[in-house]
C-alpha cells in the first residue's frame, strides 16, 4: 500500500500468485450392511491433518487485520502531510482532481491495476481481491476519526508510527499467504511478459506513479524517502514474527503462499 518499493533482503522482489486449490479427503462410513464404504469431503474431521483449520482460521484473520491496518497506517501518513508512499502520492493527487477521497481512489485505482492482471495472465487469490477494497475502506475511516495535525512536533510522530504500524500490516497479510496485492501482481505480470527484472519493472512503474501523482497535486516529502528505505527491514521483521506454519499437502486452502522473504504491498 505497498506503494514503494517491495524488496526482498537482497534488494531483489518476487511474487507468487496465489490461486484456489480443493483437496478433498477421504474417510470410510459404515453402510447399513456393516460394510466400510469411501465417504469424502473436505471437512477438518475427515482431512487426517490436525489444527489445519485452525491455521486456516488464524490465516483469515492476519490477512483482515492486516489489511485493515494497512490502510489505517496509510492514512497517518497522508495526516502527517509529510510524504507519502509512491502509489498514495498518485492516489492524493488524483483525490485533488477528482474530489473524490483519497480512499475511493485507492478502491478504483486498485480494481483497474487488477484489470491488467487479465492480459498479463496473473490469477488473483483471496488476499488481492480483499486488498483493493479493505485498504481503502480502512484509509478513509481512519482519516474521519483523525484531527487536523498542523504542528510537526505531531506530524512527525504520526509519520514515524505510520511507516512502523505499515510494516507491520505488510507482515501480517504477506504471512497469511492469500496472494499479492494488486500492484505487485502488475510489477511479477510485466516482469514475466517482457523478461525485464522485477527491479527495473517495479522502479519504472513506480517513478511514473510518483510523477503523474506529484504533478496532480500528490505529497512528496522526506516521509516518501524515509518510507522507501525502511519499509523492506520492518516488513522483514515482522514477517518472521507473524509466520503461520504453511498447511501440510492434501489439506484444503484457499490460496497458495508468498515466499516469507518476499515484501509484497497493496
Amino acid at each position: 500500500m505497498c506503494q514503494a518499493t517491495a524488496t526482498t533482503q537482497g534488494g531483489t522482489s518476487m511474487s507468487t500468485t496465489g490461486s484456489a486449490s480443493d483437496a478433498s479427503a477421504t474417510g470410510t462410513s459404515a453402510s447399513a450392511a456393516g460394510t466400510p464404504t469411501p465417504a469424502t469431503g473436505p471437512s477438518a474431521s475427515t482431512t487426517g491433518i490436525p489444527g489445519s483449520g485452525r491455521r486456516l482460521g488464524r490465516r483469515l484473520v492476519q490477512l483482515y487485520a492486516g489489511l485493515t491496518l494497512y490502510g489505517a497506517s496509510s492514512a497517518l501518513l497522508v495526516a502527517a502531510g509529510l510524504g507519502l508512499e509512491p502509489w498514495n502520492v498518485l492516489h492524493q493527487g488524483l483525490a485533488e482532481l477528482t474530489g473524490l477521497s483519497i480512499g475511493v481512489l485507492s478502491i478504483i485505482v486498485g480494481a483497474a491495476v487488477l484489470l491488467l492482471w487479465v492480459p498479463l495472465r496473473q490469477r488473483p487469490g483471496l488476499g488481492t481481491v480483499s486488498n483493493v477494497f479493505v485498504v481503502g475502506l480502512a484509509m478513509d475511516g481512519t482519516l474521519a476519526l483523525l484531527p487536523d495535525v498542523r504542528s510537526l512536533a505531531l506530524r512527525v510522530p504520526l509519520l514515524l508510527a505510520g511507516i512502523v504500524l505499515n510494516g507491520m500490516a505488510t507482515g501480517l497479510y504477506i504471512a497469511a499467504r492469500f496472494g499479492p496485492g494488486p500492484r505487485d501482481g502488475l510489477m511479477t505480470g510485466l516482469h514475466r511478459r517482457t523478461g525485464r527484472s522485477i527491479r527495473l519493472t517495479r522502479t519504472a512503474v513506480e517513478v511514473a506513479v510518483v510523477i503523474t501523482g506529484f504533478l496532480l497535486g500528490g505529497t512528496i516529502g522526506v516521509g516518501t524517502v524515509l518510507y522507501a528505505v525502511s519499509i523492506g527491514p520492518l516488513a522483514q521483521v515482522f514477517l518472521r514474527g507473524f509466520a503461520v506454519p504453511p498447511v501440510p499437502a492434501g489439506s484444503t486452502v484457499v490460496a497458495g503462499g508468498t515466499p516469507e522473504r518476499v515484501i509484497l504491498r497493496p
